[in-house]
């Protein structure tokens, strides 16, 4: 009975977890819960108001002028604590570097764990230590389980600023430490374009990393093509509902204006035909933006700009149905 009350709530309420498993659903996909999304956050300083809380947040831009990414002052030993409300067996810590300026200045930091706040908990267990995180770049720190409420991230030994553009903290040892998440169907899809510049694929745009500095690699570019064109092919027919793009943060953001969204089955004209769902006004600078419309059937999901030479960046794009058979 305690069962099928189980799975009843799966079918209609999205969860993704039994009382014995981890596992998906057609319409979610089971991830490890991000701890510190939220959570309460403290830094050894602030600058120029970048607070502590700017790193839990659930932004990964990596530009601090975007405002969010913490920073501190140039400390003596700068650190930053999250508060993650209970005790977990912790096993790892993701951190966003700054993008950018100054990549460097995480070099040496220390990730600690723990249930003291003696030093600002800046004594709690040593899980790692940062050797260096790429500019703009997200790495993972997984280590053996330790027992904390508290994460730290200090910088021992010299004068420095300390920005963290995220922060994420995973502790997987128990069905309640996941979540469901809608699925991105073009997560890893085949995905064409209209040409190829500086061999910045179109599957660089379905790679799951909004980074938006297209220098690092992870956004899809043609050339300034006639009425240029990107496509994904979902591998089989969805009611789409919604697709969220990231635009190009290091430059020439308004190349997005007037790109069109387009859903079907058809691969006349390259797709481009297919039902319309949405225009793009505008994105801002390295920005994530979710276009919503009402459900329309299709396995191809085309972003087309129309009526003029132009170079189509897409740093990522995303495509959700929010009921999956």
């Amino acid at each position: 009975m305690a069962m099928r009350v189980v799975l009843f709530l799966t079918l209609f309420t999205g969860l993704c977890v039994t009382d014995s498993q981890v596992m998906d659903t057609p319409s979610c996909s089971c991830v490890s819960r991000n701890l510190a999304l939220g959570a309460t956050a403290v830094q050894s300083s602030t600058y120029s108001g970048a607070g502590a809380q700017h790193a839990v947040e659930g932004n990964r831009d990596s530009d601090a002028r975007h405002g969010s990414c913490s920073h501190t002052n140039a400390d003596r030993d700068p650190w930053w604590r999250v508060d993650l409300g209970k005790v977990y067996e912790v096993t790892r810590v993701s951190i966003t570097n700054r993008g950018d300026y100054g990549p460097e200045r995480i070099n040496g930091a220390q990730i600690r764990v723990g249930n003291s706040l003696e030093n600002n908990g800046n004594n709690n267990e040593l899980a790692a230590t940062v050797v260096s995180i790429s500019a703009g770049v997200t790495k993972t720190f997984k280590f053996n389980p330790i027992k904390g409420r508290y994460v730290n991230i200090i910088i021992p030994g010299r004068n420095e600023y300390l920005t963290l553009c995220e922060v994420e903290v995973f502790a997987e040892k128990y069905t309640s430490t996941y979540t469901c998440v809608p699925r991105n169907l073009a997560l890893g899809a085949t995905a064409v374009q209209s040409s190829t510049a500086g061999g910045a694929g179109a599957e660089r745009a379905v790679d799951g990393n909004r980074d938006s500095d297209a220098t690092h690699g992870s956004c899809s570019h043609t050339n300034a093509d006639r009425d240029p064109w990107w496509r994904v092919d979902l591998g089989k027919a969805y009611g789409v509902t919604r697709v969220s793009i990231t635009n190009r943060g290091d430059g020439s953001t308004l190349r997005i204006n007037g790109a069109q969204i387009r859903v079907g089955n058809s691969l006349y004209n390259n797709g481009n035909n297919n039902e319309f769902a949405a225009t793009v006004v505008s994105i801002p600078d390295g920005i994530t933006k979710t276009f919503t419309f009402n459900p329309i059937n299709g396995r191809y999901v085309n972003i087309y700009i129309p009526g003029r030479n132009e170079y189509l960046n897409l740093c990522e794009v995303e495509v959700f149905a929010d009921k999956v058979e």
